[in-house]
């Protein structure tokens, strides 16, 4: 069952809200009573839930927002690309990569509470530069000392992605098998509703330090402490 809003309510910006996960995200947490500040590139503004305050600019160049962010104590970093395959090697490093690394550094100079993050379960296989990629930003993270939720799921099922649901008895056997448990439970498949109530816990319950939170915990929507 979703957790109640929390009485806390949270200043949170968001780059990337006009995206798959960004555009639900936003919305949920306006319904939880939270104020969301979109990060939008010109012409974008349509595509946020209502209720959501937009700022135009670059999400790959901090200078373009750096100075915005005051009013904001959560900073959700959404942006990459869409559909990643290992065919898009040159892309996660020419956006997810450089918008990441404009986020990490406009949150800590501007002192932001809490960074969400949305990284990838690893080691996995074939997505060799994708999680390069993601392992590289979350490191950048932990170096800028930011208090941060990094979250690691799969794949995410939602609205046009419902394919891999065919594996899914695959899943459920390798997850049987005392050889291939933890890998089956590692690279589970989530739903979107679980990432977005687990994001939304994670924005209104903020932790000390780095917690990261795998695909059980995705699915459970529950915080653990790992980190």
């Amino acid at each position: 069952m979703p957790t109640p809003p929390n009485k806390n309510v949270a200043r949170v910006w968001i780059s990337g809200a006009t995206g798959f996960v960004g555009r639900n995200l936003a919305a949920a947490l306006l319904m939880r009573g939270h104020h969301v500040c979109a990060l939008v590139r010109p012409g974008s503004e349509i595509r946020v839930p209502a209720g959501c305050r937009t700022v135009t600019g670059d999400p790959l160049d901090a200078e373009s927002y750096r100075g915005l962010l005051s009013e904001s104590d959560t900073l959700v970093n959404l942006v990459g690309v869409s559909h990643p395959g290992p065919a898009k090697a040159a892309q996660f490093r020419q956006i997810d990569l450089p918008s990441a690394q404009a986020a990490v550094a406009a949150a800590r100079d501007a002192n932001i509470r809490h960074f969400v993050y949305i990284s990838v379960a690893h080691p996995a296989p074939v997505m060799k530069e994708y999680i390069e990629v993601r392992s590289q930003v979350e490191e950048l993270i932990r170096a800028a000392g930011l208090n941060a939720t990094v979250l690691r799921p799969w794949y995410v099922l939602g609205p046009g992605r419902r394919w891999p649901l065919l594996v899914a008895p695959l899943y459920w056997i390798l997850g049987t098998l005392p050889a291939t448990r933890d890998s089956a439970r590692r690279l589970g498949l989530v739903t979107l509703s679980q990432l977005i109530e687990t994001m939304a816990q994670a924005v209104e319950r903020p932790p000390q330090g780095v917690r990261i939170l795998e695909v059980p915990e995705i699915r459970a929507a529950s915080l653990g402490a790992k980190s």
